[in-house]
């Protein structure tokens, strides 16, 4: 089987060397010389994004937003142009349910089956391959594909049929983005009263409100270390995504759409780049006290 990945960034990059550590023939595409320079070293063959639709069995995608897949399946010059009746697609990236829908239907017309299965976990869990796949599309392909993302992923579920991976994926994101906004403004509260934050975080984390966000992001944020391993700026995307998709189905989405405005004033405050345990700066702008 000959895969092509299309997309080595952040996420990316330690998804391909987990494909290849599994033995799997890979071809790589990306805009950055060198992170594919870094994946061929590892065993992967740079090629274009032409050469990948044109020679693999089954082409992935993990890239920034809806637009950016639309552009590099369908627009001028797209890979869908370029692969073979019975090949098929799997996009990594979390974009809108509504794209995927749209992204699946041309290339039904051309004969091409696809699957949206978006990832969870962040850098790290991409780094030693624990991810968790939230997949869409039919079951056949799903089973048939499933050994692949398991390469890079612990958990792979399908939720549905396309679009469902991506609707997955945006309450994962809501679930997440809560979660944080409440840790962040408990700590506040800790600090604010003089209890140690880091007390409270070791109190609490074993019982009702103990969660793998807690675990990851408390410590970040008593540290005061906001380098990313999910980028604030890529989490106002999901929550766009989120916030449109709702409108569209008719769900209120009240407590997203307050924490997409903290987040927005941190973009504005120049941390998009900064990890999304950054919402500890945005009690710390209202306050002016550090919780770290």
């Amino acid at each position: 089987m000959k895969i092509g990945l299309i997309g080595l960034g952040i996420m990316g990059k330690p998804m391909a060397k987990n494909m290849l550590k599994a033995k799997y023939s890979l071809m790589v595409h990306d805009l950055n010389r060198a992170s594919v320079d870094e994946v061929v070293s590892c065993g992967a063959v740079s090629a274009t994004a032409a050469e990948i639709g044109a020679s693999c069995d089954v082409v992935l995608t993990m890239l920034p937003n809806s637009p950016h897949v639309k552009a590099v399946m369908l627009g001028e010059g797209g890979v869908a142009g370029c692969m073979k009746a019975g090949s098929v697609f799997i996009d990594m990236s979390s974009i809108s349910p509504i794209a995927s829908k749209e992204i699946a239907a041309v290339l039904a017309e051309r004969g091409i089956q696809m699957l949206d299965a978006p990832v969870s976990g962040g850098e790290p869990k991409a780094i030693n391959g624990t991810l968790a796949f939230m997949v869409g599309g039919p079951q056949e392909v799903f089973d048939t594909y499933k050994p692949l993302l398991e390469t890079m992923g612990t958990s792979v579920v399908r939720c549905g049929e396309i679009g469902a991976g991506n609707t997955t994926k945006l309450a994962n994101q809501v679930v997440v983005a809560l979660n944080i906004a409440a840790v962040a403004e408990a700590f506040m509260l800790a600090k604010k009263a003089d209890v140690d934050p880091q007390l409270v975080f070791e109190a609490i984390k074993g019982g009702l409100a103990g969660s793998t966000v807690m675990d990851a992001k408390a410590p970040m944020m008593i540290g005061g270390s906001f380098e990313p391993g999910f980028k604030i700026d890529l989490h106002i995307k999901d929550l766009g995504n989120a916030l449109d998709t709702a409108h569209e189905v008719g769900s209120p989405l009240p407590l997203t759409a307050a924490v997409m405005e903290m987040m927005q004033t941190l973009k504005a405050d120049g941390l998009g780049q900064k990890d999304h345990s950054s919402l500890a700066k945005y009690y710390e702008k209202l306050t002016g006290t550090a919780i770290g």
